[in-house]
């Protein structure tokens, strides 16, 4: 079985990062290669910014001057992957997530912010693998059947989504 090497970087001080959110980013990876039939291992970075600072890459790479809830820079193309000459591991890409955007789309939403957050992992996931919801109307909807598949599997499916109350 494929093993998947996540390294997590929070580069924002706007969110405290909930605890076990760190190894709900790690199933999520785990969980998009072992449904997509991924084989040999992997890594992944992942990293968390602030609005200002993924406003900043979502104008640089993609010329949309408006913050976004997450970014994927892929290193592949076509299957294949640039590999780690140290490990062998295939060099997916990044993953850059908007705390803030999250914490407002769960809310917006009537989820958690780990459905949120696992759903915006899956999601930038099938993009380093090749999945494209904006070619069409079709690729969108592909991928999302993927992205609900894979969360019902890590039981954050959207009907088991809730808002977990502070007890503070």
């Amino acid at each position: 079985m494929a093993k998947i090497k996540v390294y997590i970087k929070n580069n924002q001080n706007e969110v405290k990062i909930p605890v076990g959110i760190r190894l709900l980013i790690r199933r999520c990876c785990n969980a998009v290669l072992v449904s997509e039939n991924f084989n040999g291992n992997a890594e992944v970075s992942v990293s968390f910014v602030d609005n200002k600072e993924i406003k900043n890459l979502n104008k640089l790479y993609r010329d949309k001057d408006q913050p976004t809830d997450v970014l994927s820079f892929p290193l592949g193309e076509n299957g294949e992957y640039d590999v780690n000459n140290e490990t062998g591991a295939f060099l997916l890409g990044d993953i850059v997530i908007s705390l803030e955007t999250a914490v407002k789309q769960a809310a917006m939403f009537g989820h958690s912010l780990e459905r949120e957050i696992g759903f915006l992992t899956v999601h930038s996931m099938l993009h380093l693998l090749g999945y494209d919801h904006e070619k069409s109307a079709l690729d969108a909807a592909i991928m999302r059947e993927r992205e609900e598949a894979i969360l019902e599997k890590l039981g954050l499916s959207r009907a088991s989504s809730f808002i977990q109350e502070n007890e503070d």
